[in-house]
Parts: structure tokens; sequence; C-alpha cells
């Protein structure tokens, strides 16, 4: 199964994204965690993508489709990947069905969790995550047991700096909406795209995406 999987900042996509790798036996491929493998591993694309990286610019999109291209010719993506953070915009998607296509692979869902930007202000300016093992909780709908520590690993929580500012979230979700709605549009039009309402709760989230999942 090959699958895109889309929402704002603040929708619980990153969380969503690790269910459904587990539950259906599939690699979890996010952009960000790709780029810094390149850049460890000092392959040629990461190379490339590092000397942007360093200059503080964006990684062109040539070079972005030759990290996926490569990623998805590996074993594990046999059978089906889950792709996060790419395409974000028309040109990438289409770089994307070509890639698949000379994979003799397509697309199977689109799945965009959508959350109202209010209540994704709240949750944002309210958010704390673990350095070390990365899980997030929220003040007020998710709180550490004890104030400011992981309940896991018992490392000091943080709150990014994007987050503190309430203007700042709400820039970073229009810029969001502005970047994917043309690429919403594109999917729905091709009959990929779901959307799932993220206000539930994670496990109704998982069950509304399993339902449709489970139709293929």
């Amino acid at each position: 199964m090959n699958i895109l999987i889309m929402g704002p900042p603040g929708a619980g996509k990153g969380t969503q994204a690790e269910l459904i790798a587990a539950a259906y036996g599939i690699p979890h491929i996010s952009t960000g965690d790709m780029f810094r493998e390149a850049v460890a591993k000092g392959t040629e694309l990461g190379k490339k993508a590092q000397e942007y990286m360093n200059a503080g610019m964006l990684v062109p999109d040539e070079v972005t489709i030759g990290l996926i291209a490569e990623r998805l010719t590996r074993s594990d993506c046999e059978r089906g990947f889950l792709m996060d953070g790419f395409p974000r915009n028309i040109k990438q998607a289409e770089a994307l069905n070509n890639i698949l296509s000379d994979l003799h692979k397509e697309l199977d869902f689109v799945i965009n969790i959508y959350v109202p930007n209010e209540i994704l202000v709240d949750r944002m300016t309210g958010r704390l995550t673990c350095p070390e093992c990365k899980t997030v909780y929220h003040r007020t709908f998710q709180p550490p047991r004890q104030e400011g520590i992981c309940d896991k690993c018992g490392a000091s929580l943080q709150q990014r700096s994007d987050d503190t500012a309430v203007e700042t979230v709400r820039n970073r979700l229009e810029v969001y909406e502005k970047e994917t709605n043309p690429l919403l549009d594109y999917y729905q039009k091709r009959n990929l795209l779901v959307n799932i309402d993220g206000q539930q709760s994670r496990e109704q989230v998982f069950a509304s995406i399993k339902a449709h999942l489970g139709r293929a």
C-alpha cells in the first residue's frame, strides 16, 4: 500500500504516521529524516543537500526528488510506503508520479488530516516536546505526569521557539494552506484524497484512517 499523509502543523500527522507504518508494516519516509540520513552517509545527493542547508537555503526540487527516487528503490518499500513531507508542490507531485511509474507502482491513498486553525493555534502554543525521545505533550490536553518532565525518559521538556507566539503560529498555518491547497485539489481530482477529521481523539483518528485503508 503506497500512501501519502498530509496535515497542517499540530494536526497530529506524525503520531498517525507512526501508527499507520506499524500497523501495515511499511516504512515511514519522512523527508526531514531522509535529508539527515543522506547527509550523515555522505552520499552525493546528501552533500548537495548539505550545501544548501548550510547556506540557509531551501533544498532544490531536483535534489529532493533525487533523494525520494533513491529511497523508494530500497527493499523495505516492496510492500509499500508512507510518505510524509513530500510532495510540497505540484512539480514534486508530478515528479513522484514519474518515479512511481518507473517502479511500476502507483499511489493508493492521500490522507489529509484537517483541523480548524483556531484549534491548531491552541494545540501548538501549548505543545511540549521531549528533546531526547521526541514524545509530544500538551500543557492542557496531554500533560506529563510531572510538570516539565518526560514520562518516558525523564528529560526536561521543551517548547519549540516557533510554537511560542500566537501570531507566529498563525503565519505558519497560513503558509501551509497557501502551499498545500493546490496539492489537495490535485489529488482530489484524481480520487485519491481521503479527508480525516483531526479533532477526534488519537484513537478515533486512527480508526477513521483504518476504515478507509481497509477498503484497499
